[in-house]
Formats: C-alpha cells, structure tokens, sequence
C-alpha cells in the first residue's frame, strides 16, 4: 500500500525553505505545494481523468491562496473528475466568464500585446484602451458589440480633432476581436465591419481659422448662453496652446500666477515629459477669474455634478462647442494648437520656439543646448499670440514682428 502523505498544516507550509532545484510536498487529493528556488510556492492539483495521467493544473501561489482554499478548489475539480469531466475545461470556462466584458478581456489582451515592445508603443496602446476604449465600451459584454458601437467610438474620436486616433482606435480592435474569435471569446468582429477610409484617412487634419474666423469664434463664444468659466476655458485653451485633456485636468497647485508660469507635470502630458507654459497677461488675468469659479476644488474645472473633487467630463468642452452658434464651419477644439502654429510662423517667430510651446519634440542638437532662449522667446510668442487672438476678438489687425524679404 503506498504511503499516505500528511496533511500541510501553515506551520509546515511557512517552514518550508527553498533549493537549488523546485521540488513538491503533497497535501492529499492530488493536492501539492511546489517550491521554487526564488522561494514562491504555488498550488498545484495532480489528477488521472478516464485512467490517464494529465497535466499538472495551477490553482495559484501561497499566501495569496491559503490552505483552506486550495483545498476547497482540489474539491471542487475532484468531484468534476469523478463525474468524468475535465477540470481544466471547468478553470477556461471559469476564466472566460471573468472576461466576459471589453475591459476585462482588452486588460488581458493588452497585457499579451505589450510584451517585449518599446515604451512609446505601450504608452500609446495603454492611453488608447483607457482614454477611449474603457469608458465607452468597456461595461459592454465582449460578444456584443456590434459595428455600430465602435463606428459611434471613432466618431466620438474624431469629433475631438482626432481622426488618426479614430482610425488606429478601429485598428485595434480589430487585432482584439481576432485575438477573441481565436480564443472563441466572440463569433464575429464588429472592427472589421467598418471600412477604414470611412472612418478617417492616414492624412492629418490641414484646418487653420483666419483671423476673421479667430475673432467670430471667440464672440461667438463670449455671446452665448454657456457658463462663464466655460467661456474662460476656451479661451485659455485657445491662447496657452495646450492640449484639451492638458487644460480641462489642470489643478491649482500647477500654476505660479505671479512669476506667470503653468508646470505641466508629465503624466499629464501626450510625450511622458513635462511642459512649461508661459502665461500671459490675459493668461493670468483669465486664472485669477477663475479662482472664484472653482471654490475649494482642487481643479481649474471642477465638475458642476456634486464632484468637486473631479474636473469636467472629457466631452464637456466639445459640448459646448456644439451648442455654439457659429457661421465658422468645419472647425474643432484641437484645430486651435495648429491655427497658433501657422499665424506665429507668419508672424515671423522662430519655429523651434513655436515647436516647444506646442510641445513638440525638437530633433537633433538643438533640442538640447538652447533650452535657456527658447524660454525667453517661448514668452515672447505666448504674448504675442494671447495679443492676436484678442485683437481678433475686437476686429482689429496686428502687424508681424518683421516682413519678409
């Protein structure tokens, strides 16, 4: 008669030490303990299903699963072999109803896809799912998505000034879906149903306001019924050339209003790294007016819904866009960044300034040893375009720093 292995007790368990070599102790039922030479110890359930010997089944590692509860699972897998079913089958099944919904299954797939590439492609897959993916989908079961869902997704995107994210959006979900249908976690792919061209084409956006556009903007905005820090955040948003989410998320504790400067911090930003923008008169002015609109939030923008410990939804400044009536046509909130761009290298800045203003990246050498005047000249351009938009906004023209020759 073989030997009946004692029963662990969480004395035994903690007491055991680890070799140069994994090796087990059995529980009973099938149930053992395997130690590594790191020092993990993980659960594992041993079982013959018809008469034939199969692969040892992971249950997880101690403490994080206690005695009792392995137990409990060596159990429950005992009485599916006992009525001759697999407990493997039992644990996929298991695991595939936990994956049930987009975020659950996207976190798994993501974790897959990330492996081993470089850290702007995980940033940008990561910012994807949750910037987008998650809060529009994610509650959604995996097998029910349908097209129209994603094509409202990208149309959402795209009502932002996004369309390339749009379509790399539609991109992957489509690699998702095939990764389920695989897994058979779906039947069909909602992404593939979607014509590309017909969500966005590879080209970026070329919009740019002319100053008369500029100036019907802004009275539109000043003229209409929306709340006044609303009316503030555009305009903010307009002068200070930041991105929507890097304005709408802003907090006080970012803003030094007397030496006029606003720090970003990185995790805020598009690029990981953090951004100083130079504020100017109007800036300032526009911060201090604020301050009475936000009470005692933390944020520029607290929400109006009870949550003062939350900023403005994402959507929130689009919204208000939309309910503008304006004779501007074709225009959205990220087309401000490249209508700046355009006017101030017209204006005559230089454009590497321009450049760190917005943010971009300089390439080669001089992005690294003239920080010190591109900060001079970074204020330089902020003022001069804070004073173009305004005079826009009174109708009235502005002469470049230079001509051309």
């Amino acid at each position: 008669m073989p030997r009946q292995a004692t029963p662990l007790t969480d004395t035994k368990i903690k007491s055991l030490k680890a070799k140069s070599e994994r090796y087990r102790v059995s529980d009973s039922g099938g149930l053992t303990l395997e130690i590594m030479p790191s020092g993990t110890k993980a659960w594992r359930f041993r079982y013959q299903l018809h008469g034939v010997r199969q692969p040892t089944l992971t249950i997880g590692n101690y403490p994080e699963i206690s005695l009792a509860d392995a137990r409990k699972r060596r159990d429950e897998w005992a009485i599916l072999v006992a009525r001759g079913e697999s407990p493997k089958r039992a644990m996929q099944a298991e695991k595939s109803a936990k994956l049930n919904t987009v975020a659950a299954f996207g976190a798994e797939w993501l974790n897959e896809q990330v492996k081993g590439k470089s850290d702007s492609y995980v940033t940008t897959m990561r910012r994807l799912m949750q910037k987008d993916v998650y809060p529009f989908l994610g509650s959604m079961p995996l097998a029910e998505v349908k097209p129209i869902d994603i094509l409202e997704l990208c149309d959402r995107i795209k009502s932002r000034g996004a369309p390339k994210m749009a379509l790399l959006t539609r991109n992957v979900l489509r690699r998702m879906y095939d990764f389920a249908i695989a897994r058979q976690m779906a039947e069909t792919n909602p992404a593939a149903a979607l014509v590309a061209r017909f969500i966005a084409t590879e080209e970026s956006r070329t919009r740019v306001l002319s100053p008369t556009e500029i100036g019907q903007v802004l009275r539109g905005i000043y003229t209409s019924d929306i709340r006044r820090a609303l009316k503030l955040a555009l305009n903010l948003l307009f002068i200070t050339m930041v991105r929507k989410a890097e304005l709408t998320e802003a907090t006080w504790d970012e803003f030094d209003l007397e030496s006029a400067v606003w720090d970003v911090p990185a995790e805020r930003m598009k690029k990981d790294k953090p951004h100083r923008v130079y504020l100017s008169r109007q800036a300032v002015a526009m911060l201090n007016e604020l301050r009475s609109f936000s009470g005692e939030s933390v944020y520029l923008f607290p929400s109006t819904r009870g949550y003062e410990d939350r900023p403005i939804s994402k959507s929130t400044l689009n919204q208000a866009v939309r309910a503008l009536s304006l004779d501007v046509q074709h225009f959205v909130l990220h087309d401000f960044r490249r209508t700046a761009s355009t006017h101030l290298h017209e204006m005559g800045h230089s454009s590497d300034a321009i450049e760190l203003a917005l943010a971009h990246k300089i390439q080669g050498i001089k992005g690294v040893y003239n920080r010190a005047e591109y900060a001079d000249q970074r204020r330089v351009i902020l003022q001069a375009w804070a004073d173009f938009v305004h005079a826009q906004l009174d109708g009235a023209r502005v002469t470049p720093l230079f001509k051309a020759a």
